[in-house]
């Protein structure tokens, strides 16, 4: 455990520093796992993980979710989800608020990644409710609220990780993702008209268009909607696995931006570079997160929190609660996919020694990452918010995203307290 301990802290230095993470994961696991067995084995270890990483097939679905997020991204899907939200509902007191909701949950169904839904809609929502007088306040907050709904509405690039680490089904994970997400879509909402119920001035009503007009909006998205249903329904009816279904998805979102005429060879080759880079950087971290795991499980380090944690003499749903408020205090601090990969390894077989369901625990530890990244002093979210509203102040930022922090804690709060909110769907996938 000392060597364990020591471990840890060198990695925090090296992170604190500004290392690469992936490098920071890897140097410390194979020197730790050296130290503790032997170097030569620590060798091997290190390049038999390497290549079952890069060669397998499950993790096939991470470059291809990327490709499909990066196609419709490109192809103006974004803009044209903010459009048709903002067309129902844009006439209502803080419409555009929650036009900015829907559409990052519209988006987050065929992206995966939480920062990528805040960049994306922070360009396109924030200077129209400027435009319209909305406070700085909601704005900044229904933007970095309804981003981190790209990590837990399917696709979702950190449950890939989780499940690559915990050998748990993908698949699963991803109809798992359903109702929490959903819930996260109307509770945000629900924080909107709080706001607004309290201070009117803070959303203004915008133009309130024709029905006919409306529906030509909604006529303009029918192509993601139609996407995502294939995609995930094809996962839950079992037609075929989570890697087809990324397979079928960049393939779908390959034709719908040749139909757009948005694509060209330049920019196809760009997307593609693009996503090789950043399939290449979550790769990285993926086999510098193994290394480390294998050098924390031969350390004993697992078995030493599970005997720690049973000194308190804690009920299993009351561990649960401390891994929570452990988890929201780490992710004021720290990087969310740092998170899971530092703390999953760890923590995971105890969870599942305690009898609750791993898909149930992947969907647990996603939203309160998801908090993390709203939550000050280093929630991503906040500062990709921070880099388009130049002129707001920090704490304006911090002060609109406090309804929706107490949205999430109620979401979290009813998947503690109901299960089967999030195991409902995943027990009745056709196997």
């Amino acid at each position: 455990m000392t060597i364990a301990l020591i471990g840890f802290v060198v990695l925090f230095l090296l992170l604190f520093f500004g290392f690469p993470l992936a490098l920071a994961l890897g140097f410390v696991g194979y020197f730790g796992f050296g130290y503790l067995i032997a170097f030569k084995p620590a060798g091997a270890m290190v390049a038999q993980i390497t290549w079952d990483t890069l060669s397998s097939y499950s993790l096939s679905v991470l470059p291809l979710f990327l490709l499909m997020g990066n196609l419709v991204n490109h192809a103006g899907l974004s803009r044209e989800l903010y459009a048709a939200s903002n067309a129902f509902v844009g006439h209502r007191r803080g419409g555009l608020a929650i036009a900015t909701i829907i559409a990052c949950g519209g988006f987050a169904a065929v992206c995966g990644s939480s920062l990528a839904t805040a960049a994306t809609m922070s360009a396109i929502a924030l200077p129209s409710m400027k435009r319209y007088g909305y406070s700085d306040s909601l704005s900044a907050g229904s933007v970095a609220a309804g981003g981190t709904l790209g990590i837990l509405i399917p696709p979702s690039v950190i449950m890939v990780i989780y499940g690559s680490i915990t050998e748990t089904s993908i698949g699963q994970l991803f109809i798992a993702g359903i109702v929490p997400g959903v819930m996260g879509i109307l509770l945000y909402i629900l924080a909107v008209i709080a706001v607004v119920t309290l201070r009117p001035e803070a959303g203004p009503r915008g133009p309130r268009l024709a029905w006919r007009e409306r529906f030509a909006a909604l006529g303009t998205v029918w192509t993601t909607l139609v996407l995502f249903i294939v995609v995930i329904g094809g996962i839950y009816l079992g037609v075929f696995t989570a890697t087809e279904a990324a397979g079928v998805g960049a393939t779908g979102a390959f034709f719908i931006a040749l139909l757009r005429r948005t694509l060209t060879v330049r920019s196809l080759l760009k997307l593609l570079l693009e996503t090789a880079r950043t399939t290449a950087m979550l790769m990285a971290v993926l086999v510098g997160a193994l290394i480390f795991s294998n050098f924390v499980n031969v350390a004993g380090v697992p078995s030493a929190v599970v005997q720690f944690i049973n000194g308190f003499g804690l009920s299993p749903m009351g561990v649960i609660l401390l891994l929570i408020v452990f988890y929201l205090v780490l992710g004021a601090v720290f990087d969310s996919l740092a998170m899971i990969l530092l703390t999953v390894p760890v923590f995971f077989p105890l969870v599942v020694g305690l009898g609750f369901d791993p898909i149930w625990f992947g969907i647990l530890v996603v939203v309160v990452v998801e908090i993390s990244l709203i939550t000050p002093p280093i929630g991503m979210n906040i500062f990709v918010i921070r880099t388009v509203l130049h002129n707001v102040k920090t704490t304006e930022i911090y002060k609109g995203i406090l309804p929706f922090i107490a949205a999430d804690f109620i979401r979290l709060a009813l998947i503690v307290l109901l299960p089967w909110l999030v195991l409902y769907l995943p027990q009745q996938m056709a196997q």
